[in-house]
């Protein structure tokens, strides 16, 4: 599949929804990331005309795209809703990184999704989850929620606190698979296994650490004392890894980052990653082309 076709097919038909007629009377939400995007040129798999650099692309958090529905604010890495920047479609199969912030007793009403792997990763606070298969959790700061939608599902999230903000991070990644059964997992991770090393949290493989997609990818969460430094190495060929600042300042292979910074590389086997300061940080090591 070339890069103009797995675009199209990945915007047109994969996770992007305008509501069925069968559906049409459920979703009632004013967040629109329902909304189909229109087709787009195909120069961001990766940005290959970028001037920044070479192999790595740069996108510091004051660039990002911004959406304040009252009840939830949330930054776009990439485009999504009403935020369109060409050059900012997606990451390899990485589609979606929202930083989102949901106020008090708010929340996202049920929506459906299909043929996508979302993951999220609460930041602060908890979320509650409803789904159409008949899960009902709620996941918490220090938790990892994954969906593979496969074939359809329907779900709700929602801060269900009456005097605090849940913050999180909304990922939704292309699949490797299409139309698989939908499935939901969550788990807790441990703190101390990401203080300076790096804790895997997601991978292809049920048998593996974390929880699992159906994709050749692998997540990393790192809490990196000040003057600590790893290395990473890229968990396959043809894989690049876009790394997203959580908190601090760290330096990768020779670029510094600060709070809510991303920085995309491609072509290179190894990350070298040195803190600053005290800081956290998350990698996605994700295939820059897609084979479903």
């Amino acid at each position: 599949m070339d890069r103009k076709d797995f675009l199209k097919k990945g915007l047109m038909g994969t996770g992007m929804f305008v509501a069925t007629a069968a559906l049409g009377n459920v979703i009632k939400n004013d967040v629109d990331e329902l909304n189909e995007l229109e087709v787009i040129g195909f120069n961001h798999l990766p940005n290959t005309t970028s001037t920044i650099m070479e192999t790595m692309v740069l996108h510091k958090s004051d660039t990002r795209g911004h959406a304040d529905h009252g009840w939830l604010n949330s930054h776009h890495t990439f485009s999504f809703a009403n935020y369109y920047n060409p050059e900012r479609m997606h990451f390899g199969v990485l589609r979606v990184l929202n930083d989102d912030t949901v106020s008090a007793g708010m929340g996202f009403g049920t929506h459906p999704h299909d043929n996508m792997e979302i993951i999220s990763i609460p930041l602060e606070g908890d979320l509650e989850h409803k789904d159409s298969m008949g899960n009902v959790a709620v996941i918490k700061n220090g938790d990892i929620q994954v969906m593979s939608a496969g074939t359809g599902i329907q779900h709700s999230e929602y801060n269900k606190n009456s005097d605090k903000l849940t913050k999180f991070l909304q990922i939704w990644v292309f699949p490797n698979k299409r139309n698989v059964e939908p499935r939901y997992d969550q788990i807790t991770l441990k703190e101390e296994d990401r203080t300076n090393k790096l804790q895997q949290i997601l991978s292809p493989s049920a048998d593996d650490e974390g929880v699992w997609i159906h994709q050749d990818a692998w997540f990393h969460l790192g809490k990196f004392d000040k003057d600590f430094s790893a290395d990473y190495t890229v968990k396959r060929t043809g894989n690049g890894v876009y790394a997203f600042i959580l908190s601090g300042d760290v330096t990768i292979n020779g670029q510094a980052l600060n709070t809510r910074d991303g920085l995309g590389m491609w072509d290179v086997e190894t990350l070298t990653i040195k803190a600053d300061s005290n800081a956290e940080f998350l990698l996605m090591d994700v295939p820059m082309t897609i084979n479903a």
